[in-house]
């Protein structure tokens, strides 16, 4: 089937291929089309079926008009809302995005930048893996506008956007203090990665203001890839070893999922016998038999930044870069 062009259109209603392309390309009050003759070529271009030749179009803009977005997991309730969010803002900017998924794996984060880069994406956003910095600095050396969110490099100058994870963490722990718990337990990621390591750092720092013995014992690191397997040993082996722990801050949501079961399976009570507060929420919170205290973090706030920042640096590769830190909400739910 022969594709309709703006030759075919213009011949169709009877005005030149540059009329069309003006009206098509949103600019008839630049080049002074009239209203009705402008609605005229949009009906038929409507009527044909004519579809836009990106290709050629980003050719002659040098833009593709498309984000490549690398997330974490999809999956993760966290990384597929804040995709969301961010699809949803890209297209009031004209943009559509790509999505991929690293599974926390530099090689797979450098094949996804690889093939977005094919694909001629006009920038990124990316939440890095560990071991992916030179990823990063190859990006800056090819002045390829991109946005870090949920972590960053400290020691790479980059633009980003993510929660401040010290302070969330370090109110989220001293409500369990304040609510009376003496024993917390922190389940975290194995990870080398700012967000995971600031976040252990706001759990020792409330626990030390707090008054209570230092906590570095009780923060337990669980693989990425082995949630499931490994969150019920080392909780069981925690319990084993420290009988009078009283509470759980657990450092994400799919780790507080893993530390749910564990608590469930071995009847413990929430929060009769055990206090938990989560690191990001869950929509199987609300399905839980008790009310889930969590650190709610602003996904919309954080994907309309992502998104402004990226499209000013797209528009201006001098641009300044922005580093953006944004103040998460602890929703509490229970006293105890």
């Amino acid at each position: 089937m022969k594709r309709v062009s703006i030759k075919d259109i213009a011949q169709a209603v009877g005005v030149s291929t540059a009329l069309v392309s003006y009206v098509l390309n949103n600019k008839e009050k630049e080049a002074r089309v009239g209203q009705k003759i402008a609605e005229v070529i949009r009906l038929k271009a409507k009527e044909l079926g004519y579809q836009p030749n990106q290709i050629a179009k980003s050719l002659k803009t040098g833009r593709s008009q498309t984000i490549g977005l690398i997330v974490a997991d999809i999956s993760n309730p966290f990384f597929a809302n804040i995709a969301r969010t961010i699809e949803d803002e890209a297209k009031k900017y004209n943009y559509t995005v790509i999505f991929g998924s690293s599974d926390e794996a530099a090689d797979k984060s450098q094949n996804l930048i690889n093939i977005l880069l094919e694909r001629q994406v006009d920038g990124f956003i990316i939440a890095p893996t560990e071991g992916s910095e030179e990823q990063i600095r190859s990006l800056q050396e090819q002045h390829i506008p991109f946005v870090l969110i949920d972590r960053y490099f400290p020691e790479i100058s980059t633009n980003f956007v993510v929660t401040n994870n010290y302070q969330a963490s370090y109110h989220a722990v001293k409500h369990l203090a304040r609510s009376g718990r003496r024993k917390i337990a922190m389940i975290a990621y194995k990870s080398g990665l700012v967000h995971m390591k600031e976040r252990e750092k706001g759990y020792l720092d409330a626990l030390a203001d707090s008054g209570m013995e230092s906590g570095q014992g009780l923060v337990k690191e669980i693989s990425y890839n082995f949630i499931q397997q490994e969150v019920g040993e080392v909780m069981g082996q925690l319990m084993k070893d420290h009988p009078d722990i009283d509470a759980f801050f657990f450092g994400s949501n799919a780790l507080s999922m893993g530390g749910l079961r564990f608590l469930n399976r071995n009847n413990y009570r929430i929060p009769d016998d055990v206090s938990v507060v989560c690191f990001d929420e869950s929509e199987a919170f609300d399905l839980f038999y008790a009310p889930l205290t969590f650190v709610n973090q602003p996904l919309l706030e954080m994907g309309k930044e992502a998104i402004r920042i990226l499209a000013g640096q797209i528009s201006d590769r001098a641009a300044a870069l922005e580093q953006v830190f944004v103040d998460s909400a602890l929703i509490v739910r229970t006293d105890k």
